[in-house]
């Protein structure tokens, strides 16, 4: 704890802030830290009561993923107050233990608009690398009637799993691509040059492009 308190810079603390994540350890920093500690469930389990969220990233580095029982990752998801940690659990966690389906399913059925976004991320994986048995239209259906006016968070991740089924499922391409057109979700998200939009039209038509095979 006072390594990583000693890492803290106010500058970076002030840019996570606007994004609502109230550490400021440079991540290179952070994660050449896990680098050296390597994996340790114990000490894992220790940073991440201790609610700081510096330390709760970094118990995420060090921890095993598959050690983590059910209910042990629900409440963690449902305790972790920033972004970047949500984000962090779910990608580097949870998509790695053997509860992923059975959370995800408990998760996008949730009230809290959050936890509902972090079953909508372990979706959009499964879009991507295990589609079997998934009801594509019937996401898409959801996606048409809830997007628009869903909170920021669940917004963004019911967006991704569109786009992903535009990009990865070609037989419902033009169905993702028109829901994206018809809600307008995102369109004037500001993007940096040479990034990709957000807006699924958008972005599906980018990441096709990209896959497909060079002209001879």
């Amino acid at each position: 704890m006072a390594e990583l308190a000693a890492l803290d810079d106010p500058k970076a603390r002030a840019v996570n802030e606007k994004h609502g994540d109230d550490h400021g350890v440079n991540l290179g920093k952070l994660r050449a830290l896990a680098k050296r500690l390597k994996t340790q469930q114990e000490l894992a389990r220790e940073l991440w009561t201790t609610q700081d969220t510096a330390a709760r990233l970094l118990a995420l580095l060090v921890c095993r993923p598959k050690a983590f029982g059910r209910d042990e990752l629900d409440a963690m998801l449902r305790g972790a107050r920033t972004p970047k940690v949500q984000d962090w659990l779910v990608n580097y966690v949870v998509k790695k233990n053997p509860h992923a389906e059975e959370l995800r399913l408990v998760w996008t059925a949730d009230p809290d608009p959050v936890v509902a976004s972090a079953g909508w991320a372990l979706t959009t994986e499964r879009v991507a690398k295990k589609p079997e048995g998934l009801d594509l239209p019937g996401l898409l259906d959801v996606i048409e009637a809830e997007m628009k006016d869903a909170p920021d968070r669940l917004q963004w991740a019911m967006n991704h799993c569109l786009a992903q089924i535009g990009i990865e499922h070609p037989e419902h391409r033009a169905r993702a691509i028109a829901v994206g057109k018809r809600l307008q979700v995102l369109k004037d998200y500001p993007t940096s040059p040479g990034c990709t939009s957000p807006f699924a039209p958008d972005w599906i038509a980018e990441m096709v492009r990209r896959q497909a095979p060079p002209v001879a």
